[in-house]
């Protein structure tokens, strides 16, 4: 099937419409409250970076205070947020595909119970492909440059990026297929990802980045106005709060609508879901 952009957005956008009260919810608890309470474990800018401090020329010392600014930047408590974070809107987005496409019209609490069930074939699924793609890129590159061959290292660092790019927009359809087909087998949600996206490849990534145009140029506009609010308020809580409420609102927004982009891509792709046949995990 010949994948069609104007379709897919109507889809989308109509989706989101149906269901936006429900989506809302996930939203906000989701991806809301925790980029909300990660931006407040974050250290404060200025704590980052060294004031008035001259230049140092002793490689050693140089090492050391870009060592000692990264732990500032992010301390271990900073860290372990941001991995809990990633791992609830992981949940939560599997949980709104569940709540877009499932035919049986599920509640918020059935399609937590999706996004809960789906976390450790995502996982697996993306662990999965990373290691893939770092191993090719350790065949491309890492062999030449051990062996000497800087020129042709050189030339596959740059013929990796659309590989990389090729293979990201080939498993694009992993979240769809764990919340919608209802699949537990990492290389069987990768291969179904595969499969297809097949023919339409070029279609969806130039998709993919008109909405990421879309995504940027709004997110840069937004960041002027909110830009102009927090220059007025100096530094310290206050102006950490405002920006995670912020961000926040923004993330989450966006979240929605990706989610809403990426189910109905799956259903022009995939068809019709199949929510009337039993499919269980496992």
């Amino acid at each position: 099937m010949r994948f069609d952009m104007s379709r897919a957005w109507r889809d989308a956008t109509a989706m989101i419409s149906a269901n936006r009260e429900v989506m809302l919810i996930v939203a906000g608890v989701f991806f809301f409250l925790p980029s909300l309470a990660s931006s407040l474990l974050m250290p404060a800018t200025e704590t980052m970076v060294p004031q008035n401090r001259a230049p140092s020329e002793d490689v050693g010392q140089v090492l050391a205070e870009l060592e000692s600014q990264l732990q500032a930047a992010l301390p271990p408590g900073a860290m372990v947020a941001l991995v809990v974070a990633a791992l609830v809107q992981a949940v939560g987005f599997i949980a709104l595909l569940a709540l877009l496409r499932d035919d049986r019209k599920p509640t918020v609490g059935e399609a937590l119970k999706t996004g809960l069930i789906g976390l450790l074939p995502y996982i697996g699924a993306q662990l999965l492909a990373g290691f893939t793609v770092a191993l090719i890129l350790v065949l491309l590159i890492g062999i030449p440059a051990a062996a000497g061959l800087g020129a042709i290292a050189a030339i596959m660092i740059l013929a990796a990026i659309p590989l990389f790019i090729y293979v990201m927009v080939k498993m694009s359809l992993v979240s769809p297929v764990i919340a919608i087909e209802k699949m537990t087998n990492p290389i069987a949600i990768l291969k179904r990802s595969w499969t297809l996206t097949k023919g339409n490849s070029v279609r969806l990534l130039g998709y993919y980045m008109l909405l990421a145009l879309v995504f940027i140029v709004i997110s840069m506009v937004i960041g002027m106005v909110v830009g102009l609010i927090t220059a007025l308020m100096g530094s310290g809580t206050a102006l950490q709060l405002v920006s995670g409420v912020f961000s926040g609102l923004i993330g989450a927004g966006f979240t929605m609508v990706f989610a809403g982009v990426m189910a109905a891509v799956h259903r022009q792709l995939a068809g019709p879901s199949t929510g009337s046949l039993e499919q269980t995990f496992g």
